[in-house]
């Protein structure tokens, strides 16, 4: 199993050993480790090592990434092949969704200021905003972007949602809105909520347009990938006053460099891609990558299928008939693992 250092392999991996022939690899050794396996767990789910070492991958039929994204092993000989992708669909849902709303609400409620006002011992009266009754537009309709929309309306939040394609009379969202159209729509929201998946399309989505067509008084929340937002254009129009607040979960570049702006602009709120990160995660990555795993043995189509074209598990996700170890019994597994 591919490690790094500081973290720890899956707390069921005697269990895994009970079932499978497990092959642990450094990502220098990962090319070597993976001939004759049919499986890839990349509990190191940011590694590039998987593109690197693709000219071992002689019997691979599923890799499995323990991530909700997989754009960093998206690359063209994995898309092109008919080997299999799942992800961690599901398993940060409800703790991203909690995140984004302690975000709307440590903005509205000033929370953030009157940490830095008791700290320089200031006794400071203010109003603050009321948040029931704010609308959000949340940019990706995914599993995540539905569990944000449900928290959000449950606490009088109106939402909106932005996809891949328009819909009307959503059941979360109310309407999807199209994400090409975002700069005609997004004037309307007080929180823009980022949660789409990184591809091709999606890149950059958060542009100089979008953010001009934003309420001067709008909060940017990234829950998702750094690169969806043109991170100098945000700086910008942060610096223009042309949006009020951005809280930043990522960053284009992770860890964020000592020389970014972004530490010292007082209206980002930064925190080190942890949204999804809540106490026993990775115990919730194992046991679904176990689950998935009986799933192969027995036979039976794989749940959280990614559609490699589009980058994400579609809505609703269909596995397909060659969703099943096509031999059955007992299969040989090269995991990996890094911090994400």
């Amino acid at each position: 199993m591919l490690t790094a250092p500081g973290v720890s392999e899956p707390h069921n991996l005697a269990d895994l050993q009970c079932k499978t022939d497990i092959v642990l690899a450094t990502a220098e050794s990962l090319e070597t480790a993976m001939q004759g396996a049919d499986i890839v767990l990349l509990w190191d789910f940011f590694s590039s090592a998987l593109r690197d070492a693709w000219a071992g991958a002689d019997s691979l039929k599923w890799v499995h990434v323990a991530a909700a994204g997989v754009d960093a092993i998206l690359f063209p000989d994995l898309v092109r092949s008919e080997v299999q992708l799942t992800n961690a669909h599901g398993t940060f849902d409800a703790p991203i969704a909690e995140f984004a709303l302690a975000s709307v609400l440590a903005h509205d409620k000033q929370i953030h200021l009157s940490h830095d006002l008791q700290h320089a011992h200031r006794w400071t009266h203010r109003e603050t905003a009321r948040t029931g009754g704010s609308r959000a537009l949340i940019i990706g309709t995914g599993g995540i972007g539905r569990k944000i929309a449900r928290l959000f309306r449950a606490v009088g939040i109106e939402v909106r949602g932005a996809g891949r394609t328009g819909a009307g009379e959503d059941p979360d969202f109310g309407t999807v809105l199209p994400t090409a159209e975002l700069a005609r729509h997004v004037g309307w929201a007080d929180h823009v909520v980022v949660i789409a998946p990184l591809t091709e399309q999606t890149r950059g989505v958060i542009n100089a347009e979008v953010l001009a067509a934003m309420k001067p008084t709008a909060h940017l929340i990234n829950v998702a990938r750094g690169q969806l937002v043109d991170e100098g254009a945000l700086i910008a129009a942060l610096r223009a006053g042309s949006i009020a607040a951005a809280s930043l979960d990522v960053v284009a570049v992770e860890p964020l460099p000592p020389e970014s702006p972004l530490w010292e602009l007082e209206q980002v709120h930064l925190s080190a891609h942890m949204s999804g990160d809540v106490a026993g995660w990775r115990n919730d990555l194992a046991d679904q990558f176990a689950d998935n795993l009986d799933r192969w043995l027995a036979g039976s189509p794989l749940a959280h299928r990614v559609d490699k074209a589009l980058g994400y598990v579609p809505r609703p996700a269909m596995p397909g008939p060659d969703g099943a170890s096509p031999e059955g019994g007992r299969s040989r597994l090269n995991g990996a693992a890094e911090v994400g």
